[in-house]
């Protein structure tokens, strides 16, 4: 491949500085070389790391994590070109739309989020979309790199997103094709990116639940009070309220993980209320005949009775029943997410705030403002149930005074 081509590719190419294009030019035209050397010129992706290994040692780290960028980036470009070269489209819709059904009947087998299998399956039909001149019989450790390379170079993804897509192609692999992926190095993978989280003010998060009406104000502050994710808060029950304690159990959280966090006192009284009227609203269902309410890991069958239990009802269930897509029986679900997220958008204009606020900052000024208040950075952590405590130190770099309790020289004492 003409390296003119690539340079011309570079041009068009947004995810790199014009300032690194030279460079980039420079060490695939060594990698070029190094690989016409060893005669493996026909399959580049095998000679990175041998070429790196070599490069490495006359080169300082970041001319060799620069090569390793260009010759990831010029495989892609080559592989790129000979696709558009061998596009067959002959493979039959037939094939895929099997995959696609033993894919969903496998999610479900291996007991997946409803929306861990959505995700899933919009990333397997983005795959199909990107090699779907390949049945799925065809597919190799080849077209993996192709499309996490594409989805870094060409739709610019966040390298959280383009580790997501890659867990729903793996597991397509696995459980769906039986095929062991092996080494995909060679894919161009996005660069992570240090993003510092909005946060309110105290005074800003009282006057945002101010323009919030009845249950959505109720939310707002069970979020803002334990540091709960927007679905965290959706989707707890009778159950994971303690008033005596003043803790909220969130089960199966991010992770399918279970954690403890903190119900306000403050919230304790309005919550009593809201739960009676709640109750009514159980016990109608129950003498309508409803289904009872959706459980986890086929809790339901393990016991039976407890859909219909007062203490597995949801918190903030929904106005309107609705179809159980999965379940194909009507029930009552809970409180819809889009409904919550219009409700702060309103409110946000309606509080006047200069600031892009939705249901996830009240959840980082929670972690901000105890940290402010000085709690320790381990037990936050364990509050929002991060598992990495890199994840919640990015806190320190929003708190207006830091654990170590530094000031501005130009602020008084």
């Amino acid at each position: 491949m003409d390296l003119l081509e690539f340079g011309n590719y570079l041009e068009s190419c947004k995810n790199v500085p014009k300032k690194h294009r030279s460079f980039y030019i420079r060490w695939v035209g060594a990698f070029v070389r190094f690989c016409k050397t060893r005669g493996g010129h026909s399959e580049p992706e095998q000679s990175i790391d041998p070429f790196l290994k070599e490069f490495g040692r006359r080169r300082e780290q970041w001319q060799v994590d620069q090569a390793k960028e260009a010759v990831r980036l010029y495989c892609y470009f080559v592989n790129k070109a000979k696709k558009v070269a061998n596009d067959r489209n002959v493979v039959s819709i037939e094939d895929w739309k099997s995959a696609g059904e033993s894919m969903l009947r496998m999610l479900r087998l291996k007991q997946r989020s409803f929306r861990t299998e959505q995700s899933y399956m919009t990333w397997l039909r983005s795959f199909y979309l990107h090699v779907r001149q390949l049945s799925p019989g065809e597919l190799t450790d080849r077209q993996i790199v192709d499309f996490l390379s594409y989805l870094a170079v060409e739709r610019r993804v966040a390298k959280s997103t383009q580790n997501v897509a890659f867990n729903a192609i793996l597991f397509f692999y696995r459980h769906v094709l039986e095929k062991q992926v092996g080494d995909i190095q060679g894919a161009v993978r996005s660069k992570p990116k240090m993003r510092l989280p909005t946060v309110l003010a105290q005074g800003e998060v009282l006057r945002l639940i101010e323009k919030l009406d009845g249950v959505h104000a109720l939310m707002a502050k069970v979020i803002y009070g334990g540091g709960l994710r927007r679905d965290e808060c959706l989707r707890l029950r009778v159950q994971d309220l303690d008033f005596e304690r003043y803790t909220i159990t969130i089960r199966g959280g991010k992770g399918d993980k279970d954690r403890q966090t903190l119900f306000p006192v403050s919230v304790a009284e309005e919550m009593r209320a809201h739960l009676e009227k709640v109750r009514r609203l159980y016990e109608g269902d129950r003498k309508a005949g409803l289904a009872g309410v959706y459980l986890p890991n086929a809790l339901d069958r393990k016991y039976p009775k407890a859909p219909t239990e007062w203490v597995w009802y949801w918190v903030f269930p929904s106005e309107k029943v609705s179809l159980d897509p999965r379940a194909n029986v009507v029930r009552r679900h809970h409180a819809s997410a889009d409904m919550l997220r219009k409700a702060m958008r309103r409110a946000v204009l309606a509080a006047g705030l200069d600031k892009r606020a939705t249901t996830h900052t009240l959840r980082h000024s929670f972690a901000t403002h105890l940290l402010e208040r000085g709690t320790d950075i381990r037990t936050i952590q364990q509050l929002l149930g991060h598992v990495d405590l890199e994840t919640t130190m990015i806190y320190t770099h929003v708190a207006t005074k830091n654990v170590l309790g530094v000031r501005s020289p130009l602020d008084k004492n």
